[in-house]
């Protein structure tokens, strides 16, 4: 394997990282070892996989930062300040959003999420808004959503049986946009421009909460009827998702993938090891799943691809002249056939179509990442190797590291 190297030292960085939590409580174990080393053959490739390997493991630190930590200490408020600290004095530009009524005007399905949280200030919802341009001019543009679900008790259909715990990990999809973010601030890949959004929101459940039948119209215009409060995630991302496609438009070469925790009928598909990933039409025609799913494989972080198919679409579709839309229907995704891949469908459908009136001037290739199972699991580190895997392609000085034996030294 060409990469074994570089996954080798990730591989060996993943578990000397320290919680967030344990870092500020007792700043003595925040270090596990004082040094790593790594044979490799040449002074000159071993400082070079160093800066790759530490550039990679530096974004891995906020993933997990963020995907890992409970639901208090990385509230959408808490990320919102560990994103802008993170990020100060770097290329990537930060814009955090928090005003109720601009949320409500510009994200009115995260915002019915966010509606039983929002009257506490610790729990009120943030979007965050990520850019990095690289240097010279652009050849493609990546356009990133993630699902920042700070804690998902259901809401009003509520997780019972003891299934709840573990939900404070279900921020995974935003922390791994995050932490590739960071990964970009590090490396600085050129020609490339990258814009990312998180979207940040407690899932509460109370008097306030959005429940069943409700019908809300997205920043698209498209009427939505809720079919349970536990598909929050779509709700979260399809406002997002539009708001991407707007800026899609007017960029070079767009790519728009959204990376969400729907793990429950994902790992009955495909078991609880592996990712899946879905794209559609115009991504499909260019294989760009294909294309991740054997960069993957090369990095030891495989997953399985799904198959958008017409049912999906028609599934989603209205039941009555009231609705455009239905979100979902009234079971648990788990106990529902392509549970997994009607949600894709309903956010690369209607919800997410551009503003009524308007007509798009070029074909999306758009993907969906839904995490393995492991990301939904507290014990276990949040996936993060596929977004680190990334600059791999768009940067060619990482190009170069591949087929090296590294060095790397921490003090």
């Amino acid at each position: 394997n060409r990469s074994s190297d570089l996954v080798f030292g990730l591989g060996a960085l993943q578990v000397l990282y320290c919680p967030i939590e344990v870092r500020e409580a007792i700043p003595e174990k925040s270090q596990k070892v004082k040094q790593l080393g790594v044979w490799c053959e040449r002074e000159e490739a071993g400082v070079k996989g160093a800066q790759l390997i530490a550039g990679l493991e530096s974004g891995r630190y906020v993933c997990r930062d963020i995907g890992g930590s409970d639901p208090e200490r990385m509230s959408a408020p808490h990320v919102a300040n560990y994103v802008l600290r993170n990020f100060a004095r770097t290329a990537v530009q930060v814009k955090v959003y928090s005003d109720p009524a601009v949320l409500t005007r510009c994200y009115p399905l995260l915002s019915a999420v966010n509606r039983c949280a929002a009257g506490i200030e610790r729990h009120a919802a943030r979007v965050i808004e990520l850019e990095y341009v690289g240097e010279g001019p652009t050849d493609q543009t990546l356009l990133l959503v993630g699902k920042g679900v700070t804690y998902d008790t259901g809401g009003a259909d509520i997780k019972a049986g003891g299934i709840m715990a573990g939900m404070h990990r279900d921020k995974c999809g935003a922390a791994a946009v995050a932490g590739f973010f960071h990964v970009l601030s590090t490396l600085k890949p050129k020609r490339i421009k990258v814009i990312g959004f998180l979207g940040m929101v407690r899932n509460s459940v109370g008097a306030d909460c959005y429940v069943a039948d409700e019908i809300i119209t997205s920043r698209a215009g498209v009427r939505v009827r809720v079919g349970n409060t536990d598909a929050e995630g779509r709700m979260v991302m399809a406002d997002l998702l539009c708001h991407a496609k707007e800026k899609a438009l007017n960029e070079t070469n767009p790519q728009m993938m959204t990376i969400a925790t729907l793990t429950g009928h994902a790992v009955r598909a495909v078991g609880p090891h592996y990712s899946v990933i879905m794209d559609n039409g115009p991504a499909a025609k260019k294989e760009i799943a294909l294309k991740v799913q054997k960069a993957g494989d090369l990095m030891g972080d495989p997953f399985e691809i799904s198959t958008i198919r017409r049912e999906d679409y028609e599934f989603v579709s209205g039941r009555s002249e009231y609705e455009d839309v239905l979100q979902c229907n009234n079971q648990a995704s788990s106990a529902t056939p392509r549970g997994h891949q009607f949600p894709a469908a309903f956010s690369y459908g209607r919800p997410v179509s551009m503003t009524t009136g308007s007509t798009p001037t070029l074909p999306f290739h758009t993907l969906t990442l839904i995490l393995r199972d492991r990301a939904a699991r507290f014990q276990e580190s949040p996936p993060v190797l596929l977004f680190q895997r990334w600059p791999l392609t768009f940067s060619s000085d990482a190009s170069n590291f591949q087929n090296r034996r590294f060095f790397y030294s921490a003090r």
